[in-house]
């Protein structure tokens, strides 16, 4: 591993700390808020920036997005995306600590899974431990136009899924085409322009999460969040971003990995009343 990979490695680690805590605090913040809809954009916006314990918590993940970027300019999308996996480790731990309570069940063994299957999708993609990017446009497009219209489709059917589950599960995926977008724009030259669903991306999640904050407890929304957040990007290198395809024992890592972290998602998905409760 070069020493870029490792300084890179290092500023995500930092990074998904810092985020997962900020998510807290804008829980915490957006609970005791008057209703937020996006259809008063405006006026929710003004809710959330008057106040100082939503503002804070922006100014860490702020910070912790800039981490974020340093680090994918030294290395691949895959690697810093399973270092940032970790993050909902931090994420239930701080949770848990602050509504002075012990995780369920259910809750410790969603966690594992999540993380243990993440962490398990990096190890499956080692062999690209450099900066990685590339892959043609049109495809990437594409890859980003799905995951939008998934979002979209989460959002129409909140009342059905659960606002809570939903407002999480969109806002993940357009933090994972903020994610992606970021990478691609790291790149220089015409893929500046990847600006734009960098901006749109971050600026939806960061909605779809204060939605559902007031719907659900942190580990629920900010959970689901994380677990699209690293999952997609993490396979996007792979798909679109041409990140070397593992074969044989990694192969099959991946496959289980997969199917942990879809486990992982189900759990953190129905919290028991406790933890909601307490949350």
């Amino acid at each position: 591993m070069s020493t870029a990979t490792a300084v890179g490695l290092g500023l995500a680690a930092v990074s998904t700390t810092l985020t997962n805590i900020a998510y807290l605090r804008q829980h915490d913040a957006a609970a005791q808020l008057p209703v937020l809809s996006l259809r008063r954009p405006l006026h929710s916006a003004r809710l959330l920036l008057s106040d100082r314990s939503w503002l804070l918590g922006f100014a860490m993940e702020t910070a912790g997005f800039l981490l974020y970027a340093a680090a994918l300019a030294l290395a691949s999308l895959a690697l810093v995306q399973s270092i940032a996996a970790g993050g909902i480790g931090v994420l239930a731990f701080v949770s848990a600590r602050l509504a002075r309570r012990p995780l369920s069940r259910h809750e410790l063994i969603g966690v594992v899974l999540s993380v243990v299957g993440l962490v398990a999708l990096g190890i499956s993609l080692a062999a690209g431990s450099g900066k990685g990017g590339g892959g043609e446009t049109g495809p990437i497009l594409l890859w980003l136009g799905l995951t939008a219209g998934v979002a979209i489709a989460l959002v129409a059917l909140g009342k059905r899924l659960g606002a809570a589950v939903a407002d999480g599960a969109a806002g993940g995926l357009f933090f994972s085409i903020g994610d992606i977008s970021t990478k691609l724009a790291t790149e220089g030259g015409a893929r500046t322009a990847f600006i734009v669903p960098l901006i749109g991306g971050y600026t939806l999640g960061t909605a779809m999460l204060q939605l559902g904050y007031q719907a659900g407890g942190a580990l629920t929304v900010a959970g689901i969040a994380t677990l699209l957040t690293n999952a997609l990007p993490i396979a996007a290198g792979t798909v679109v971003l041409n990140e070397p395809i593992p074969s044989g024992v990694l192969g099959g890592l991946r496959i289980l990995a997969f199917v942990a972290v879809i486990l992982g998602a189900v759990l953190l998905a129905r919290p028991g009343k406790r933890s909601e409760t307490q949350e």
